[in-house]
């Protein structure tokens, strides 16, 4: 069984930086997409990055040039590194994982940012 868990949020200043951490157990995952979503109140959940096999990233255009994604295969662990944070970057960010054609989300953190 797939299992997805992020760890990392917290409450940071505007300008401030956070790492986020993804964890998924249940097989291996190095040649498969990870990666995150965040969901801000009233609003949906949107896409803001994703690694797959070979290191390939993408990343939403808001949040280019602060935030890097990263994964540690040998862990089965994502990471996302946020710098230059925006109070707009307030949301619960979950961790999602394709694998074999389905999408596997963890419970999500939450990120705050604000003075």
């Amino acid at each position: 069984q797939v299992q997805v868990a992020e760890s990392g949020g917290g409450l940071v200043q505007p300008g401030g930086s956070l790492r986020l951490s993804c964890a998924a157990s249940g097989s291996t995952f190095s040649g498969y997409a990870m990666g995150w979503y965040r969901q801000a109140p009233g609003k949906q959940r949107e896409f803001v990055a994703r690694i797959v096999s070979g290191d390939s990233t993408n990343y939403a255009d808001s949040v280019k040039g602060r935030f890097t994604i990263s994964r540690d295969n040998a862990k089965n662990t994502v990471y996302l590194q946020m710098n230059s944070l925006k109070p707009e970057d307030t949301a619960v960010y979950y961790c999602n994982v394709r694998f074999l054609g389905n999408n596997y989300w963890g419970q999500g953190t939450q990120v705050t940012v604000s003075s």
